[in-house]
């Protein structure tokens, strides 16, 4: 009776193990929010409005510190994996970027884009310029923040924001971009030598043998460099490597990055 009883002690012990596992791995399936940020560049003050035939939980943003709102830098809001899209009846030209765990956000209405299609940026990499393509009145960035394809309330470094019916009742000014911790953004190529200073003929620090996730602290001019086809002359500090690589190697469209000053 007494190894009767282990018998049962034990399969029901593992009978229980079986039903809450299930359990725990549903909660550790469950990720939180990326601590987003506004999508546009460091210091500029836009006001935002909701309108209340939006299906989904969006807020449009205009520029209101004297700054022109067509073709500003529309900046990712947190890292991920950016797609284009184009729907011309109603967002135009935009961009999604799927930051995982079920998080994604959506850009609207863009002039033009900025990034590769399946491209991946950091968190105040630019996507795109602002713009009125689709079903739009005006220059604006159309934004949303959705969590496994429901929209919801967008927050900005946390904090919730409000849903004002029109425009200069709420503003917001962003801190996307504006250094301190670095840009993220990824290198391409293999063998990329990272310079204790930005010259050929500096000492080699270190060398990328493939694509790298990299936090650019600044940049500055230096030697021009020539590969594939481009030439720039500008070049980023990496804060992990502690060095500096040509603008080339970074895989970004723009000569001189967004949003990264200059060291």
């Amino acid at each position: 009776m007494g190894r009767l009883l282990a018998v049962l002690l034990g399969t029901l012990a593992v009978l229980a193990g079986l039903t809450a596992a299930p359990a725990r791995a549903e909660t550790a399936g469950t990720l939180a929010a990326p601590t987003f940020k506004a999508p546009y560049p460091c210091g500029q003050r836009w006001t935002y409005s909701h309108h209340s035939a939006e299906v989904r939980r969006a807020l449009d943003f205009v520029r209101a510190d004297g700054g022109t709102t067509a073709g500003t830098p529309v900046l990712a809001s947190a890292a991920g994996t950016a797609t284009r899209h184009y729907q011309a009846g109603g967002a135009g030209n935009y961009v999604v970027v799927d930051h995982g765990g079920g998080w994604k956000t959506y850009y609207f209405h863009l002039a033009a884009f900025s990034v590769a299609s399946g491209a991946w940026v950091g968190q105040g990499q630019q996507i795109g310029t602002t713009g009125s393509t689709g079903n739009s009145s005006g220059a604006h960035i159309h934004y949303e923040q959705l969590y496994n394809g429901v929209g919801q309330n967008i927050r900005i470094n946390g904090s919730a924001l409000s849903y004002p019916g029109s425009y200069h009742q709420a503003y917001l000014t962003s801190d996307n971009g504006c250094g301190g911790g670095g840009g993220s953004f990824t290198t391409w190529g293999s063998g990329v030598r990272v310079r204790a200073d930005a010259y050929l003929s500096s000492p080699v620090v270190t060398t990328l043998a493939g694509p790298t996730a990299v936090t650019v602290v600044c940049q500055k001019q230096g030697d021009t460099v020539s590969a594939e086809g481009y030439t720039n002359n500008w070049w980023s500090k990496l804060r992990d490597q502690g060095g500096f690589i040509s603008n080339i190697y970074i895989d970004h469209p723009a000569a001189q990055l967004p949003g990264v000053p200059v060291c």
